[in-house]
């Protein structure tokens, strides 16, 4: 006679004097009562456990074979604008939901799984609730009146776009499997947005292959989330176009973001991803080299708790590329060094405007400039004291554009310009710097006039 030791989703332990066994918990079993087994049929060989390290925990339970489930947390209802089937007795029998017709109420601490949603191409098909739940296993279920979702790597037209959109019920996606790898345009765009109570997103986002806007605002405005997905795909992860655009911006609980491998970008891929983040202390790592247009345009804008910005490895720059990056990161120390010699237009444009505890500018080496390169880069660094030198002989078309204004400490700039007549180019650049400091020039220089718009008034002049 065994006696039940333990029992969990998928094993049964059970012991018989010494001899112990592990059987799968679907077996067919005949029980006497609460604690002690008689008969035992399995479709699985028995096992006894003498083989077996009983210090190692069972696997992880993998939640990719199950249906999509919600656990409710409360007694509560559930419906979703779109034809779809439920089960309450763990897929034994299926009911089909009409659109917008709610589920009979679920108790708190019993599940209702999800299959075969009627989803038609574009449209936003959303779950509501009527109290608090989690959600768990694969949304893939939803895709098939079959048992065959485990085996689906595709998702396609904003399949799953809005599935949960302001649904201030849902607490926790942790255990939610999303293990599509090829991804097509809005995927699961705004998939979470709004979900105020949520509090950990999915733990994985494995895609390799994203579509145009596949995670745009995925999780915008989620104000209670702390648990981000580790990462988001892999190095080999292909970029598409405005693919992450907005994704966690507004998550002002969030402290630490997921990685970021991809080494391949594409046009506004990361645009304004963690804007508003405000709570976020540590960015990623961007390994990219090869810069895309716009691709990390309002990145990390006001994100007021950031000290420290990634490295920014590439040589090279494109459009708009770091533009507003850091914008009103009002707690950053340490600017990220910019090696690049080869700048583009708007490249650095307000890239750290109203960084007021930024106290020391990175070097600026490029010698030869783009239209509204340095626009207002440091524009509102009330802490700056010594400006980058600036290098270029040539100015171009509103090229140092208000790049220091309202930079209320600066009291040293060191510019190299012998020619300023492009229109704008240094159009307000010191206006509201420091009453007093010194200005360092190119000692051909002659043509350089008093005021905000050339040589602040009451600075002294020297030649480099």
């Amino acid at each position: 006679m065994y006696t039940l030791i333990d029992k969990n989703d998928k094993y049964i332990e059970m012991a018989e004097g010494e001899n112990k066994m592990l059987v799968p918990s679907k077996a067919a079993i005949i029980v006497d009562d609460e604690s002690t087994i008689t008969t035992v049929k399995t479709i699985a060989s028995r096992r006894t456990l003498a083989s077996i390290d009983t210090s190692t925990p069972p696997p992880p339970h993998d939640y990719s074979q199950d249906y999509l489930t919600f656990v409710a947390l409360e007694d509560g209802t559930f419906k979703v604008n779109a034809t779809v089937s439920y089960s309450i007795n763990n897929g034994q029998t299926w009911t089909v939901l009409p659109s917008n017709t709610d589920t009979q109420i679920i108790k708190s601490g019993n599940k209702i799984m999800w299959k075969n949603l009627l989803h038609i191409n574009y449209s936003d098909n959303t779950f509501s609730a009527t109290s608090k739940f989690n959600v768990e296993g694969n949304v893939m279920s939803l895709t098939s009146n079959e048992d065959d979702f485990s085996s689906k790597t595709e998702v396609y037209e904003a399949q799953f776009r809005s599935l949960f959109a302001d649904n201030i019920n849902l607490i926790s996606a942790e255990n939610l499997a999303l293990p599509a790898t090829k991804l097509r345009e809005n995927s699961y765009s705004r998939m979470f947005k709004g979900c105020t109570s949520l509090t950990t997103a999915p733990s994985v986002l494995p895609a390799t292959t994203l579509g145009t806007f596949s995670y745009h605002q995925m999780f915008q405005g989620c104000t209670s989330l702390t648990e981000a997905p580790s990462s988001i795909g892999t190095s080999a992860t292909a970029m598409h176009t405005s693919a992450c655009t907005e994704m966690f911006s507004g998550c002002i609980s969030l402290t630490e973001a997921p990685q970021l491998p991809s080494t391949t970008l594409a046009k506004a891929c990361y645009w304004s991803m963690f804007a508003s983040c405000t709570s976020l202390a540590t960015a990623p790592q961007l390994p990219a080299t090869t810069l895309v247009d716009s691709c990390y345009t309002n990145m990390f804008a006001s994100c007021t708790s950031l000290t420290v910005a990634p490295q920014l490895p590439a040589t090279t720059l494109v459009n708009s590329c770091y533009s507003n990056m850091f914008a009103s990161c009002t707690s950053l120390t340490v600017a990220p060094q910019l090696p690049a010699t080869t700048l583009a237009n708007n490249c650095y444009q307000r890239m750290l405007q109203g960084c007021t505890s930024l106290t020391t500018a990175p070097q600026l080496p490029a010698t030869t400039l783009t239209n509204w390169c340095y626009t207002q880069m440091f524009s509102g660094c009330t802490s700056l004291t010594v400006a980058p030198q600036l290098l270029a002989t040539t100015l171009v078309d509103s090229c140092y554009r208000e790049m220091f204004n309202g930079c209320t400490s600066l009291s040293e700039v060191s510019c190299l310009a012998t020619d300023i007549s492009a229109s704008y180019c240094v159009y307000r650049w010191v206006n509201k710097v420091s009453s007093s400091g010194t200005f360092t020039k190119a000692s051909s220089m002659e043509s350089w006039t008093r005021g905000i718009d050339g040589i602040p008034n009451n600075w002294t002049v020297q030649d480099a």
